[in-house]
């Protein structure tokens, strides 16, 4: 069960990746940016936003050997969310500087884009 914050950065986050077509994530020279999440032990979180900009202000500092990189949204929900689901990994909604933010389950992210959208998934 998600918290109502949660459903309003979902609600958000969806309906900004809908309109777009693509989720951005963060990468480097060893893969794509994750850290552990603070609310599930061992359990890892991988950071998406809605734009290029909003994943742009967190390469630096320790962040910094990242970039943002484009995902087509298919993709995302075809391979990454199932795939993520299958590993336990959790997904980190827009998280800001302080590397701060909503974790969701991705089947709950895979929800709120398909009521977006008007799929199934």
């Amino acid at each position: 069960m998600t918290t109502l914050e949660e459903q309003e950065a979902l609600s958000a986050f969806a309906s900004e990746l809908a309109s777009k077509a693509e989720v951005w994530g963060l990468m480097g020279d060893t893969g794509w940016a994750l850290c552990p999440s603070i609310e599930f032990e061992e359990t890892e979180v991988l950071p998406f936003f809605s734009s290029k900009e909003a994943a742009y202000l967190l390469c630096s500092g320790e962040w910094e050997i990242y970039h943002p990189e484009a995902i087509p949204l298919e993709s995302f929900l075809d391979e990454w969310l199932p795939g993520m689901h299958e590993d336990n990994a959790m997904v980190g909604l827009n998280w800001n500087t302080d590397l701060e933010g909503v974790e969701v389950e991705p089947s709950d992210l895979a929800m709120a884009i398909a009521a977006v959208c008007g799929h199934q998934y």
